[in-house]
């Protein structure tokens, strides 16, 4: 019988654990940033070139609202993506996820275990899986290279 081998790539864990704090704080922002639009130049700008009947934009303010509705659309994805990806966690890392990352109110780390019922220790390691599987479920774990020469 032909027995598959396969090896599976070593995780970086403090850069993965990086990289979903950043996604985390990301999140965060984005909620905040829920009514930021960006306004447009009111300025008059004359100029002696003749207009050119390209699909270009030929006011700021056009401009503005094709951005505007970009910026919408990429942060409701976003939002979407990161809240969907915590929902497939388990009970426990999700709502120390929630209650640590995902709320307006900056939180720490005590009184997330304390509030949850939990050890120090017991909260580090669900955190700890919450964070490596939401890396894979978003898709921004990140690999260890391997050393030359082994």
């Amino acid at each position: 019988m032909n027995k598959l081998d396969f090896q599976l790539s070593a995780i970086d864990r403090k850069a993965t654990k990086e990289e979903v704090e950043n996604a985390l704080e990301r999140y965060r922002i984005m909620l905040l940033t829920q009514e930021l639009n960006q306004l447009p130049k009111v300025t008059q700008s004359f100029s002696l070139v003749p207009p050119t009947n390209t699909n270009e934009f030929h006011s700021s303010t056009e401009q503005v609202a094709v951005n505007n509705a970009n910026y919408e659309m990429e942060r409701a994805k976003y939002i979407k993506r990161i809240t969907l990806a915590v929902n497939r966690l388990g009970y426990k890392e999700r709502a120390i996820l929630i209650m640590r990352y995902m709320t307006e109110d900056d939180v720490f780390d005590y009184e997330v275990y304390s509030e949850l019922n939990m050890s120090e220790r017991t909260y580090r390691r669900y955190k700890s899986k919450a964070f490596y599987r939401l890396a894979f479920a978003l898709g921004i774990e990140v690999y260890a290279e391997e050393e030359e020469g082994a």
